[in-house]
């Protein structure tokens, strides 16, 4: 339980510095036979840090239930 607790802290941590995630995808613009134009489209992904906060006071109360005796 202690090990899940840190990667739990870990994970929300990046989640709290890090509030956007960006990935673009290729899009056909134009398809006229053999030829072909594609574009890429950006997508972007975002949070509040108050998600990773939240992710962090978990990961903290799992430190601190007693784990298996």
């Amino acid at each position: 339980m202690k090990k899940a607790g840190i990667v739990i802290i870990v994970i929300g941590v990046v989640l709290t510095i890090f509030t956007a995630f960006t990935f673009f995808t290729r899009e056909k613009v134009v398809d006229i036979g053999k030829l072909e134009i594609t574009a890429n489209k950006p997508h972007h992904f975002t949070w509040s840090p108050l998600i990773g906060i939240g992710v962090i006071g978990i990961g903290g109360i799992m430190l601190l239930l007693p784990g298996k005796k």
